[in-house]
């Protein structure tokens, strides 16, 4: 497995407020342009180690991500950011950070494309044993951190997985972490198309061998693994961590999804019993933040 490779930013172009990481979109020296995930955030480094790890694992299953390289960023670049708070983040992220690289007009994967938009099951269902091994819970309906791309007719759209800094939940508490715990994903982004998980996991079990996770390891910068005495200790905690956990997939296998009909029928119930719970003056003060779907940007890439 290659290293990433290292690049250096030489223009902050604007930060991307959907998230609560507040990425920057930056051009770098080797005249590409990333979306740059900062040490200084509030998530820390083990948001970019989650990065690291879950976007190298769907690269070794065939999923489609985009490139990670380590970047270097000068926080003198950011020196006219306005926002005061996105300057101290600035400020506090310099020397090497995490950047991806950028994909131009991509978009969301929203409940509205997904409506129109084929994905084979078995597709689905890597992508969903994918978050089910790392235990990303990130990818919901709501929030899918899929885009599609490209969008302008050059090829046929297809999925691409962004967006992992919340995954690895283990590795904020190690001692207790159970390999074998299962968690909710009845509300996967992917969960109407049918996921075909047995599938994948027959198909993508085998592959994550110790080899594999010691390899993507291997990538994560000594700096950004801190939870044990040496950087070595840790890579060695990760390994074993999701080794057992490919190991015991029958106990966390996802298999119960609503349909896409049960999961509307869900959210007007929501909805409904929301708006009753309203007081009759607030029922009548618009929305003034929301924007029909025709009228969003798409043109983010990560939040």
């Amino acid at each position: 497995m290659p290293r990433l490779r290292e690049i250096t930013a030489t223009r902050y172009v604007n930060p991307l407020r959907t998230g609560g990481s507040v990425p920057g979109v930056v051009e770098a020296d080797d005249l590409g342009t990333y979306v740059l995930k900062f040490t200084g955030s509030a998530q820390g480094v083990k948001a970019l180690v989650a990065e690291i790890v879950v976007g190298e694992l769907a690269r070794a299953f065939g999923l489609r991500f985009p490139e990670l390289v380590l970047a270097h960023f000068d926080p003198a670049l950011g020196a006219d950011e306005p926002h005061q708070e996105v300057k101290e983040l600035l400020e506090a992220s310099a020397g090497l950070n995490l950047g991806m690289d950028f994909l131009p007009g991509a978009a969301d994967f929203t409940p509205e494309i997904a409506e129109s938009f084929p994905v084979d099951p078995l597709e689905a269902g890597r992508i969903v044993w994918l978050d089910a091994l790392t235990v990303n819970v990130d990818r919901t309906v709501h929030s899918s951190n899929l885009m599609v791309w490209p969008t302008l007719g050059v090829a046929p759209p297809k999925l691409w997985l962004i967006d992992h800094g919340a995954a690895l939940v283990f590795h904020h508490r190690w001692d207790g972490a159970d390999p074998a715990k299962a968690y909710d994903f009845r509300h996967h982004a992917l969960g109407g198309y049918g996921p075909d998980t047995r599938g994948a996991d027959a198909e993508l079990a085998p592959k994550v061998t110790e080899d594999l996770l010691r390899e993507i390891l291997s990538l994560v910068p000594d700096a950004w693994l801190t939870d044990f005495a040496t950087p070595d200790e840790a890579r060695d905690a990760y390994v074993t961590y999701l080794l057992a956990r490919a190991r015991t997939s029958a106990s966390w296998l996802p298999t119960d999804f609503p349909s896409r009909d049960e999961l509307a029928a869900a959210d007007a119930k929501r909805a409904a019993a929301t708006e009753r719970g309203r007081p009759a003056w607030l029922k009548r003060v618009p929305d003034l933040h929301g924007k029909p779907p025709a009228e969003q940007d798409w043109s983010r890439h990560v939040g």
